[in-house]
């Protein structure tokens, strides 16, 4: 059962931003040359720039069945600790002075709230996720939520 999904889309502020620059990067290349030319510098600068935009930006974010997915990892949620919806300043901070360069992160520029998971049990590679969303609170709720359900071995609770 899916209890909380969120796509991390780029901004439009983004697109508009790349696309601008992207269209300006193909003019100054086809300055003085023919139609062709043109054609395929605004194709190649441009198509280029949104199929980036588009990768970037279809990561998922999904707590179901007993695990967390970010993007293509998955952490079962049996081995997750504590659980911390991080404000703009606390994130920061984990990204960067306080990173463990062996957690797990899945970040993005345009998001500046995330939520830390510890990762506990023995043989863990990774001390804790940080993973970067827009509502932090649910993630971190959702997770709490499907916790119980995922130490049980998948049983519903209650």
């Amino acid at each position: 059962m899916r209890t909380y999904t969120e796509r991390l889309r780029v901004p439009a502020a983004y697109w508009w931003l790349d696309m601008l620059t992207a269209f300006t990067f193909a003019s100054f290349v086809w300055a003085g040359f023919n139609v062709v030319i043109a054609i395929a510098s605004y194709v190649v600068f441009c198509g280029g720039c949104a199929a980036a935009l588009l990768a970037w930006g279809r990561i998922t974010v999904e707590v179901s069945n007993g695990e967390l997915r970010a993007g293509a990892a998955a952490l079962p949620l049996a081995v997750a600790g504590e659980v911390a919806p991080l404000d703009e300043a606390q994130a920061s901070a984990l990204r960067g002075p306080r990173a463990d360069p062996k957690a797990f992160m899945l970040l993005r520029p345009y998001l500046k709230l995330a939520v830390y998971i510890e990762v506990t049990g023995e043989h863990q590679d990774r001390p804790y996720w940080l993973v970067a969303t827009r509502r932090p609170a649910e993630l971190a709720a959702a997770i709490e939520r499907s916790r119980p359900q995922a130490r049980a071995g998948g049983a519903p609770v209650g």
